[in-house]
């Protein structure tokens, strides 16, 4: 049994009496899953607080519906790591914890506190002028809404890292914040702030040469998606040394289809060594002795740049295909056809067409937009080809519910991630969930460990399950009997 794994799945079950859940407080093994707790008594919370267990409080300072003078209490607690978790949980916290927390002596804590929306936007302001320029960095990169008055602080910083990310090509916040137009002469001039600032700049013939020539690959990049960039200097940057600012010229609506082609050619050409090694990628270190992955530090940084490209185009959106979508829903380019199918002005035959791809991604964009058009046999058959680029959670049937007589037929699929989406019918008949919670696949078991209607025994059964995830899931089912609640604290000696 997956002892560890099973108890804290108890400590976030929602039916834990009371008694069990303080039985809870001696666990060491975890990482104060209870203590996240919803439910949480005030003698509770002062009970975790007086064992002074660094994860349990930690988590408890993460808690949101911790009561406030408890949160007031642990903004002073000694441990700057549980003081830091108290910004994080601090959503609507009352003013008075902020004013504290703004003095704290570590400057992570108030880094914390620069990047959280939940800052009282004057006590924030505060922080451009902290003495730490990691806090005053922290600041410029995520309050990107901040007053005029605070980013002409942060973009004039005497620290390069500030103004670096004062102005920069990426922000952890949206929408990109643009910088007084009087400051961005002298940004262009900073070489920290260069790549930044030319999204922003006024390209005169000169300033587009120079930044043309400029060593920067960021800031050739951000010449390259420039609207009043010169003919030449986009034929000339989509054979840029760097894959990353061709794309860009790729994405341009004025780039000559022959230079689109060549760079689209260029980054998809051929595998690289880092391909290679992915596929041997589960053999770890049994490699195959003829696989060359011997690259010198710039042979490697190319191969990074490439990968980076290729990921980059596969995630183009480009609005002015999805504005003026027809001439391009045969494209070759994938995201090209992607983008006109995110487009509203597409008639029905074209979306039929999109609907049917060879491409998933196009596929799944046409279903996302046309909704009205999608009927139970395309969504499952977009659900059943559904191919991710890379691995995330969300799936197709998250958007494109399926109706229950498809759901319940999927119990029995022969392809186990079809299997998965069965037990989303709340209604599935408890023989179906038996089946499931026997299933091969664990992830199967593991859905199927969270349906409200799965039979004690099941559960029980689960419990004990070979998948440490599979347990842990059976153990946080409000359905879970108490006698195996009980059962499962004395095996853990709790």
């Amino acid at each position: 049994m997956h002892l560890h794994a099973v108890v804290e799945g108890l400590a976030a079950n929602t039916a834990l009496p009371s008694a069990l859940v303080r039985r809870l407080f001696g666990h060491r093994r975890g990482h104060g899953t209870v203590a996240r707790r919803q439910d949480l008594s005030e003698d509770m919370i002062a009970e975790i607080i007086a064992r002074d267990d660094r994860w349990l409080t930690h988590s408890l300072a993460l808690n949101r519906s911790l009561p406030p003078a408890f949160r007031l209490a642990l903004a002073r607690h000694p441990d700057p790591w549980i003081r830091r978790a108290v910004v994080v949980g601090a959503d609507g916290a009352p003013r008075e914890l902020f004013t504290v927390l703004l003095e704290d002596p570590d400057p992570q804590v108030r880094e914390e506190l620069a990047e959280s929306d939940h800052t009282p936007e004057d006590l924030r302001a505060r922080l451009a002028a902290d003495a730490d320029p990691k806090v005053r960095t922290a600041l410029a990169q995520w309050w990107t809404a901040a007053p005029e008055h605070v980013r002409r602080l942060l973009l004039t910083d005497p620290d390069e890292s500030v103004r670096a990310g004062a102005c920069a090509t990426y922000f952890r916040r949206t929408p990109h914040p643009v910088p007084p137009a009087d400051l961005v002469p002298a940004l262009l001039a900073d070489p920290v702030t260069r790549a930044g600032a030319v999204r922003h700049s006024t390209l005169d013939t000169a300033t587009a040469h120079r930044l043309a020539d400029d060593p920067d690959d960021e800031v050739r990049k951000e010449l390259a998606e420039h609207p009043d960039l010169p003919p030449e200097l986009r034929d000339r940057l989509a054979t840029d040394a760097n894959p990353r600012v061709a794309l860009r010229v790729f994405a341009r609506q004025d780039t000559p289809e022959p230079t689109r082609s060549a760079i689209h050619a260029r980054i998809l050409s051929g595998l690289s060594p880092l391909h290679r090694l992915a596929a041997h990628q589960d053999q770890e270190l049994d490699l195959d002795p003829d696989l060359d992955v011997d690259l010198d530090d710039a042979a490697l940084e190319r191969e990074i740049m490439g990968e980076i490209a290729r990921a980059e185009l596969r995630a183009l959106h480009l609005p002015w295909v999805a504005a003026d979508p027809l001439p391009h829903v045969d494209s070759p380019y994938v995201c090209f056809r992607v983008s006109a199918a995110w487009s509203e002005h597409l008639p029905p035959h074209l979306v039929a067409r999109l609907l049917h791809d060879e491409e998933s991604s196009v596929r799944e964009a046409m279903a996302l937009r046309a909704r009205d058009h999608i009927d139970p046999d395309t969504a499952e058959r977009i659900e059943r080809t559904y191919r991710p680029q890379k691995p995330v959670r969300w799936r197709p049937a998250d958007d494109l519910p399926l109706p229950a007589d498809v759901l319940r037929r999927l119990a029995t699929d022969p392809d186990a991630r079809m299997r998965q989406l069965a037990p989303r019918d709340p209604d599935l008949p408890v023989e179906s969930l038996s089946r499931l919670a026997a299933d091969p696949d664990h992830t199967v078991r593991r859905l199927v460990a969270a349906h409200p209607r799965l039979p004690a025994e099941d559960l029980t059964r689960l419990v004990a399950d070979p998948a440490e995830s599979v347990a842990a899931a059976a153990a946080a089912h409000p359905g879970l009997p108490r006698t195996e609640m009980h059962r499962l604290l004395a095996l853990a000696g709790l």
